[in-house]
């Protein structure tokens, strides 16, 4: 079947292909809330090492190679999902309760150079200052557990922005994602019943569909 004969099956159907998308489309824009806030939270840390004593060279150029190597491995670091166990246990000491896998989820980490920055998004406030603050205070007081090369440090990384949350505005993808996957399941459905009905409909609309069956078309009447 060649897509023209496609299309007029749709064109002639048009109907049963509207009728799902404009059903959804009022449903959606009855039920439309808009999406709840979320608040992030941007903490950068420095991280360094005291230097070896070894010579002014050295001294100048080996503590800031060790320092980008250690903002690199703690940015990883935080996030793995022992360090968000970690900040979990760390919260629950201060009676809050939070799972450790949600907090593995929403940390995002980068770094330049010497500076760890660590994203946190959640939808509380008050809550995205409580997991920040611990994952500062995990980064800061505990990064020897996760390198050893680190113990004696005090510390390895220092907290330089206090954790403070902010709002983040819905992306204009969170607000059209819900509603843009229901119509198109709407948009599939109205043309699978369109389809259906053409293939279950004994009605002949077309010489070709006669040809197909083996009977000749000797003449036919134009409808104007």
């Amino acid at each position: 079947m060649e897509l023209q004969a496609y299309w007029r099956i749709l064109i002639r159907r048009w109907w049963l292909v509207v009728l799902p998308v404009a059903a959804v489309l009022i449903h959606t824009a009855a039920i439309y809330r808009q999406p709840a806030p979320v608040y992030q939270v941007v903490m950068r840390f420095a991280a360094g090492t005291e230097p070896a004593g070894l010579s002014e060279d050295y001294d100048r150029y080996y503590p800031w190679l060790t320092s980008e190597y250690v903002a690199n491995g703690l940015a990883d670091v935080a996030g793995s999902g022992a360090f968000a166990q970690a900040v979990a246990t760390r919260l629950a000491q201060g009676g809050v309760s939070i799972d450790g896998a949600a907090i593995q989820g929403a940390i995002v980490t980068d770094n330049l150079q010497s500076i760890m920055v660590v994203y946190l998004t959640w939808p509380d406030p008050t809550q995205a200052r409580a997991v920040a603050t611990a994952i500062a205070d995990e980064l800061t007081q505990n990064g020897a557990t996760y390198f050893p090369q680190l113990q004696g440090l005090d510390p390895a990384a220092r907290l330089l922005d206090e954790p403070a949350p902010f709002p983040l505005a819905p992306s204009l993808r969170s607000q059209l994602i819900g509603p843009a996957i229901r119509l198109g399941l709407a948009l599939a459905l109205g043309v699978g019943l369109a389809f259906a009905w053409h293939y279950v409909d004994p009605t002949v609309r077309e010489a070709a569909e006669l040809e197909q069956l083996g009977i000749g078309v000797i003449a036919t009447i134009p409808r104007r």
